[in-house]
């Protein structure tokens, strides 16, 4: 086996030769998107204004009837998981329109990207400490320094950094362990779209990048086949190994016959990372709902075998009791507490956030790549030209992605806390595998209403609130959190079916305010903000 040496593409990965260049104007249809994107977000944080951002993971709450088990069942399978993706996806589509307007006028495009990352963080932390823990825009910060790693990293800067963070975690900061993973793993991905080495096996050339997962594919199916055979093995690592290294072994095949022709590989990589992300979460959820629950204790268990299972089964209780404790304090300190004691709180939490965030990092990774082909191809800067295409996303992606997440309601709707045979794993994992046929499907709808010749091309009035979706997201969050917490007028706990009238009627006000605004002004004023520090300049703010 010997590698063969082939000039590294360092670049980006390219638009194609054909795709036209963006024009200097805006594209109004990432505005509508955008706008409606902001209004699908709204329907889903709404309910995190009234229960704990724990609950988020735990599907419908339990003890619901009439009307409002209706309104929590629409937005949970219908809104839930489908427009943090659109946004992600419009987040993917705004860093090519930059990078693509900036290579039109041949000007630096990475030290101005990087500083507006740097502002989305700062606008996410203060979101976070300030208003509401439920912030995405930090998130998006994130997922912009792993889209920046693929796109532009380079080793040596990247090995150092790795090397800091894990002497820093053996110092004792263990988050880093994890932000250290997500680094190394980001890093790894970007050998399909930037590394043209291969390697030659048997007079066959096979790319680095799936040379290198092919190995570790292998390396885990053989610690998975020992697992299985060593009988007293441990038993839990044996489906997530062999998963695994099945997975390594699949992805490693297919990197390998699709790596050409490079202007999909940005796709392609996307759909991967977030498919490959749910497939692992749905299988493991469907393997824990099916298979027998084990014993506690085996039958012919030692007394310190026993002993060691009574103490597991306490620490697990300890566990869970910290984290209801938790709860309680949260809904106290948001229903009636103080302003900052509310803002203590989620400072505390904040690390954790970050650490969260890294692990996060690789999903909206992949939706911003996908993002940024439809721009990088030329689809979002003529939409009338692809409207076959948006056509096909509306028709197959919404009933594909709003059925896988109805399917996993037929196993469950809720969990409970400390209860893992429920299978809400499972359905969980069905519903995040739809999300993103949904979210296209979604774009795809909202593209055709905008060209057609019907009362539905009227969704352009959403265009405006679009524009200023930075400080509409966060006026939402400034209602919100005065509205409802008991520093501000204390109306914690109202009813779903009332907070989606409440959503409607605020959303309408801002529609209102986004056109009075943009009449008078050319940039939001948050986006006015964002902008003076990306290029270091203060644009003209009145028309």
């Amino acid at each position: 086996m010997q590698a063969d040496t082939v000039p590294t593409d360092t670049m980006p990965p390219p638009a194609a030769a054909r795709a036209p260049a963006i024009a200097q104007t805006r594209i109004e249809s990432l505005d509508v998107v955008r706008g409606f994107a902001l209004f699908g977000i709204f329907l889903m944080n709404i309910e995190f204004f009234n229960r704990t951002m724990s609950g988020i993971g735990e599907g419908m709450p339990q003890g619901l009837t009439g009307v409002d088990w209706w309104a929590s069942w629409f937005v949970t399978y219908f809104v839930q998981g489908k427009f943090w993706t659109v946004f992600s996806l419009l987040f993917g589509m705004g860093f090519a329109v930059m990078l693509t307007r900036a290579e039109r006028a041949q000007r630096d495009f990475l030290a101005p990207y990087l500083r507006r990352i740097l502002g989305l963080a700062v606008f996410g932390a203060a979101h976070y400490i300030f208003l509401w823990q439920g912030d995405i825009l930090f998130s998006y910060s994130v997922g912009a320094v792993a889209l920046m790693i693929v796109l532009y990293g380079k080793w040596k800067p990247i090995l150092i950094a790795l090397a800091v963070m894990v002497g820093l975690g053996l110092a004792g900061m263990e988050p880093l362990f994890g932000i250290a993973g997500a680094v190394a793993f980001v890093a790894l991905v970007s050998l399909y779209l930037r590394n043209e080495q291969t390697f030659t096996v048997r007079g066959r050339a096979i790319p680095r990048f799936s040379m290198i997962l092919g190995v570790l594919g292998v390396v885990a199916v053989v610690a998975a086949a020992v697992l299985w055979v060593l009988p007293d093995g441990p038993k839990e690592p044996r489906i997530p190994v062999t998963l695994f290294g099945v997975i390594l072994l699949v992805v490693a095949k297919l990197s390998a016959r699709f790596k050409d022709p490079k202007d999909l590989r940005v796709l392609r990589l996307g759909a991967t990372l977030y498919t490959v992300s749910f497939v692992i979460m749905t299988t493991l959820g469907a393997a824990q709902y099916l298979m027998p629950r084990p014993p506690e204790v085996a039958a012919n268990a030692t007394q310190a075998e026993v002993e060691k299972a009574e103490k597991k089964k306490a620490e697990k209780a300890t566990r869970l009791a910290e984290r209801l404790e938790a709860r309680r304090k949260e809904v106290q300190t948001l229903s009636s507490g103080t302003y900052w004691e509310a803002v203590e709180m989620r400072a505390r939490r904040f690390p954790d956030k970050v650490a969260g965030d890294a692990g996060f990092a690789t999903v909206l990774l992949a939706m911003f790549l996908i993002g940024s082909w439809f721009v990088r191809s030329g689809v979002m800067e003529n939409t009338k030209a692809h409207l076959p295409l948006f056509r096909k996303l509306a028709l197959y992606g919404l009933p594909l992605g709003i059925g896988l997440g109805l399917l996993g309601s037929t196993i469950t709707m809720s969990h409970t806390p400390g209860d893992s045979q429920s299978g809400f794993q499972f359905a969980r994992g069905l519903a995040m595998l739809g999300n993103l046929p949904a979210s296209l499907g979604y774009v795809g709808l909202v593209v055709l209403m905008l060209h057609s010749r019907s009362v539905f091309s009227h969704i352009r009035v959403l265009a405006p609130v679009g524009r200023m979706a930075l400080s509409n997201y966060l006026l939402q969050s400034l209602i919100c959190s005065w509205y409802f917490y008991g520093y501000g007028l204390g109306n914690w706990g109202m009813g779903r079916a009332t907070q989606l009238g409440f959503v409607l009627v605020v959303f309408v006000l801002q529609i209102g305010l986004s056109h009075w605004w943009l009449s008078r002004y050319r940039f939001g004023p948050l986006e006015w903000v964002w902008r003076a520090f990306t290029y270091r300049s203060t644009p003209a703010m009145l028309k």
